[in-house]
């Protein structure tokens, strides 16, 4: 008979800390703001896609996380005259180094820049290890291309008045009526529900 040999155990992994974060859109009032919860351990990579759904964009334009001075995204040797650390492999908890606020700047043209906050560290959760939730949050996000804080002036200005002169061409080219005060956590919600991080 064959001696028994023990079986290795395997350490049981570890439940990520989750991150509650506020983002908000600078220059613009009222103000638009999401609150999100994620595990301490998303990549910057895929917080990018988590703040994409939370404010509707559709990922046309190039990011970049400005975190305390250092700049996370994905690196373009003919674009980029300052250095861009890579965001797909780079932890939002090893990237904070115990900060508590960074900014993530979404097409360079609009220069969407969005505040971030940790609010608050909440004990992992199995459930919410790989993905995001939706806390809350105010008022619609511009529409894509819409010419940045100025043009989104202009463009609810417009949109809101059927007497303005540009009031057809906007909603022509918008495609739809718009309402700057909609928010709706459910739809976001399921929209990140699906989103695997």
């Amino acid at each position: 008979m064959s001696p028994v040999v023990p079986l290795k155990q395997l350490k049981p992994k570890k439940i990520p800390d989750l991150l509650q974060l506020r983002i908000e859109l600078t220059w613009i009032k009222p103000k638009i703001w999401r609150r999100i919860v994620v595990p301490e351990s998303i990549t910057l990579g895929n917080l990018h896609h988590v703040l994409q759904r939370a404010f509707n964009w559709s990922d046309y334009h190039l990011h970049e996380f400005d975190i305390d001075g250092e700049r996370f995204g994905i690196p373009d040797p003919e674009f980029d005259w300052e250095p861009v650390r890579s965001e797909k492999r780079i932890q939002l908890k090893s990237a904070l180094r115990g900060l508590t606020s960074f900014k993530y700047i979404y097409d360079f043209g609009d220069h969407w820049e969005h505040r971030i906050k940790v609010e608050k560290k909440l004990l992992g959760d199995p459930e919410l290890s790989h993905c995001a939730l939706c806390l809350g949050g105010a008022n619609a996000a511009p529409p894509e291309d819409v010419g940045g804080a100025p043009g989104y002036a202009d463009f609810v200005f417009a949109i809101a008045d059927p007497n303005h002169p540009e009031h057809q061409q906007m909603r022509e080219w918008y495609g739809d009526s718009f309402n700057p005060t909609h928010f709706d956590d459910i739809a976001l919600s399921l929209a990140l529900q699906d989103l695997k991080i």
